[in-house]
């Protein structure tokens, strides 16, 4: 295993565009987690951990801007924003224990592109936009909801570096984030939604039913127009539109969709009543 620690962005960027096989990591939380399948590959690793300027997070007039290494925690312990992103707060406290929390990056769970991510569905609920960077193009943005292309692939190419997430603050009348799990809390999810209404309409964002996470985009359509549901199972034609779960070691397609349809159908509900 070899390791670069570049002490700058501009170092960083040009040692992707050098040796595009590099591996970017921050916290390396989720590169623990597979090191044992992996630890015989010769890879080499571009350590972020010193490039302090991708560390703040800040509020301007229009957006939340998180840097690349801003921690889960370090937006659990801001009373603003927990205050005024509470959606982001609920999906923080649910990723592992406080040491995962601790190291464990929002610009990295984006990256990692894993379908049941917990941090990408509470971003992409909020309208969460990725910033890229490389070497040779600059600054380019992509919506997190257009961002993903297959499971495990992204619209980042080898030599850009995620540098920042921007998420727009605006009014919102309903948020909601529900994790299903073996365990209340560090448990890979089975099946989870965040949900959000503001004045550009709904955004249902779920995961560990399809390859990436995902936007349920016909359910959105349906509520935008008004639609009412009169049960769990007047919601699954439009879920199989847009999900596609598997049989797995945690749970199988049935109980997924099961589960996403009574989950959805109870919370639309409670806002009907």
């Amino acid at each position: 295993m070899h390791v670069l620690r570049p002490n700058s962005l501009a170092d960083a960027l040009h040692a992707l565009a050098a040796d595009p096989k590099l591996t970017p990591i921050a916290g390396g939380t989720d590169l623990f987690v597979s090191w044992p399948s992996r630890s015989h590959e010769n890879v080499c690793f571009l350590d972020l951990s010193l490039l302090k300027d991708l560390r703040p997070f800040r509020l301007t007039p229009t957006h939340l801007e998180l840097g690349a290494l801003t921690t889960y925690w370090d937006l659990l312990t801001n009373p603003d924003i927990t205050k005024e992103f509470p959606l982001l707060t609920q999906a923080a406290r649910l990723v592992g224990a406080i040491q995962i929390q601790t190291r464990g990056t929002w610009a990295g769970n984006i990256a990692n592109a894993s379908p049941a991510a917990d941090g990408v569905p509470a971003l992409m609920a909020c309208d969460a936009t990725v910033v890229l960077c490389s070497a040779k193009d600059g600054t380019t943005e992509i919506p997190l909801d257009s961002y993903y292309t297959a499971y495990r692939k992204s619209h980042r190419r080898p030599d850009q570096l995620i540098t920042a997430i921007k998420i727009p603050r605006r009014p919102r009348t309903q948020e909601y984030f529900y994790k299903v799990g073996a365990r209340s809390a560090q448990a890979i999810t089975k099946v989870g939604i965040a949900m959000l209404h503001d004045s550009t309409g709904w955004r249902i964002i779920v995961n560990s039913v399809a390859p990436t996470i995902l936007r349920l985009r016909t359910l959105e359509s349906a509520l935008n127009n008004h639609q009412r549901f009169d049960s769990p199972d007047s919601l699954l034609p439009l879920l199989t539109k847009d999900i596609a779960p598997i049989d797995d070691i945690r749970s199988t397609a049935a109980y997924r969709t099961t589960v996403l349809s009574r989950l959805l159908y109870f919370r639309l509900q409670g806002l009907a009543q």
